[in-house]
């Protein structure tokens, strides 16, 4: 577990997804040396889907011990890798959106 961010508040998800996806799509092709998302996003496969799993964990973990704060942090790591496994895959955020929408019908 990481350390807790402090001094959080609330931000507009759409807008953060989007911007984080564009950070993640600009660093597949950066010096693995330079940046955490390109060794993920140029390593083995196995590393970056073990990632997703542990964070899902990690989340499901925090929500039995009905840790608001700690939920909330593991599922910023979660999004985050997920976002990371979804840029390796070619899967963008209008898709995702489009399957979720195609789902409440």
């Amino acid at each position: 577990m990481g350390e807790r961010t402090p001094n959080v508040t609330d931000g507009d998800l759409a807008e953060t997804l989007d911007y984080l996806a564009a950070i993640i799509h600009e660093r597949r092709d950066a010096s693995p040396e330079a940046s955490y998302t390109a060794r993920l996003l140029q390593g083995p496969e196995d590393e970056r889907l073990k990632k997703v799993a542990e964070e899902a964990v990690e989340v499901a973990l925090a929500a039995k011990d009905h840790d608001h704060d700690h939920v909330r942090y593991e599922a910023a790591d979660l999004l985050y890798h997920l976002l990371v496994v979804l840029e390796a895959e070619g899967v963008t955020l209008a898709e995702l959106a489009g399957e979720l929408d195609a789902r409440k019908r």
